[in-house]
């Protein structure tokens, strides 16, 4: 997977905000400036990342894979600096809340940053030997820090799943385990939600999650195929995730049932299930 252009480093990405970060990413997939995206969709302990299911329609990409990776969060610090010297410890909000009880036997100031990457570079290049990080061993590694420790995630069995984002679908098959990714809307009405749920089970087609996101009042952008778009409203937006690929006709005659009540329907990506950690 081609992440960058050579003009481009890898160091552009850690010392962005977060949310800059994310943009970054789909956007420069729309203007070819790299192959791919990769963004991170949900976390075994702290949930989906709503505001990244938001990203899959106000960009024009598609999915096309997904990673399951083991979290192995770790306590970074300047050489020859001990953990019993830091004072505080910088990282990103999730990152802090995840590393919990071993930060509360440290008895340290926690400072929340847009990113745990980013917090490794500060640290390092303003040489703050009270400061500790929590981050990656990549991070350590990129920006010259120590490990004090490693796993220190309260939930050692903690599992981040990202998604693999292109410009082009790939094309579905039958031959492997397949994986589809669907948007939609609903009309309100008794027992609607129901019957779009339904369409699935009747096939023997199992949900692999079921995400709901509210937008009363609330306009989002969705980019059609033309690359134009319009603020839209709608009251909830509905993604699932489901095991089949589009080349199976249970899945083709499921969204076709789900399209006569749907006010709106958006198939994000079929592609290769992934277990891996």
């Amino acid at each position: 997977m081609l992440l960058l252009k050579p003009i481009l480093t890898v160091r552009l990405f850690l010392v962005m905000s977060s949310k800059m970060l994310l943009r970054f990413r789909t956007n420069a997939v729309e203007l070819w400036l790299v192959n791919k995206a990769v963004l991170p969709i949900e976390s075994s302990s702290g949930g989906s990342l709503h505001r990244n299911y938001d990203l899959l329609l106000r960009h024009r990409l598609h999915i096309v894979g997904e990673v399951q990776m083991a979290v192995n969060l770790c306590l970074l610090a300047l050489p020859d600096v001990r953990a019993e010297q830091l004072k505080r410890v910088l990282s990103h909000p999730q990152a802090l809340s995840l590393s919990d009880s071993a930060l509360a036997k440290l008895e340290v100031t926690r400072e929340s940053v847009d990113s745990a990457a980013g917090a490794a570079q500060f640290v390092a290049l303003n040489e703050l030997r009270d400061a500790g990080v929590i981050a990656s061993a990549r991070a350590a590694d990129i920006y010259g820090l120590n490990i004090l420790a490693e796993r220190i995630q309260d939930d050692s069995d903690n599992v981040t799943r990202y998604l693999v984002l292109a410009r082009d679908p790939i094309i579905p098959r039958t031959d492997k385990p397949f994986k589809t990714s669907i948007v939609f809307t609903l009309e309100e009405g008794p027992g609607v939600l129901f019957k779009a749920l339904a369409v699935f089970s009747l096939r023997g087609i199992n949900l692999t999650k079921i995400e709901s996101r509210p937008q009363r009042k609330r306009p989002l952008r969705v980019v059609d195929d033309s690359n134009t778009g319009s603020a839209k409203y709608f009251d909830y937006l509905f993604y699932i995730d489901f095991e089949a690929s589009m080349a199976d006709t249970r899945a083709q005659n499921a969204l076709g049932h789900l399209q006569e009540f749907a006010t709106f329907l958006r198939v994000l990506g079929c592609y290769p299930m992934d277990t891996s950690v």
